[in-house]
């Protein structure tokens, strides 16, 4: 695996694709996991076109040592660094029949613990007593996104549309893209697969016709500290030990 190509891909394009990062026991394993969860918390949100669970490695904390094998420790640790930790985690399960899809955008907030009126933190949202809050441009440039994949996806599934190099333009609002200009990609990943990609990457998500699933575990990491007592709202050190 030539780690240092996806390296580069990463850092020009704003994302990269690694194959059988996972073996298929693995994501069996973790599905179960997820299937023998207690989704009786808030962060549990089941609905006809969406299943997710924010906090996701909370709530779900038997598929962290599946996850988090000194291999994929050390992937990222190649890819991005050693001084990086997760901040965010979410579960996303696209349903068969689903009609639900997301218009291009970045990722433009984090998740925090708690409120606090700082200089170049704002606007402030609040979802199940989840604290969301976009920070310094600095931030978002440094954060990372990995993205398990546990099905196939394509473009007849909900795979993720992406304009390559977006996010080397600071805050790049999605009605201003020429589409004339940008040349835009579908992400197709395999199961057990894995996309890497940076939050200011414009990304957007198609419906499903397929009738097939797109199961996702998304796990944000950063390495960056929050000022004045402001905290991160999930905070897993990654350790090989």
């Amino acid at each position: 695996m030539n780690l240092q190509q996806h390296k580069q891909e990463i850092e020009e394009k704003g994302f990269s694709i690694i194959n059988n990062v996972f073996t298929h026991e693995h994501v069996a394993v973790l599905v179960e996991a997820i299937e023998q969860a207690d989704n009786s918390s808030a962060n549990f949100r089941k609905t006809t076109g969406l299943y997710a669970i924010r906090r996701f490695l909370n709530e779900v904390p038997a598929v962290a040592p599946i996850i988090f094998q000194p291999s994929f420790i050390a992937m990222i640790n190649e890819l991005v660094g050693s001084d990086y930790f997760v901040v965010k985690s979410i579960y996303f399960d696209k349903p068969e029949g689903s009609n639900w899809f997301v218009s291009y955008h970045q990722d433009l907030t984090i998740s925090v613990s708690n409120k606090l009126e700082i200089q170049g933190f704002g606007p402030w949202t609040v979802k199940q007593e989840q604290y969301a809050v976009q920070p310094p441009l600095a931030i978002l440039q440094s954060n990372i996104t990995f993205r398990i994949h546990l099905d196939d996806a394509n473009e007849n599934n909900g795979a993720l549309h992406v304009i390559p190099g977006s996010h080397l333009r600071g805050i790049y609002r999605p009605e201003t893209i020429d589409h004339n200009e940008e040349q835009e990609t579908i992400c197709n990943v395999s199961r057990g697969s894995v996309m890497i990609m940076k939050p200011l990457l414009l990304h957007a998500s198609g419906r499903t016709t397929n009738n097939q699933k797109r199961r996702v575990i998304h796990i944000e990491l950063s390495n960056q500290s929050l000022p004045d007592g402001l905290t991160w709202a999930e905070l897993l050190l990654l350790c090989t030990n």
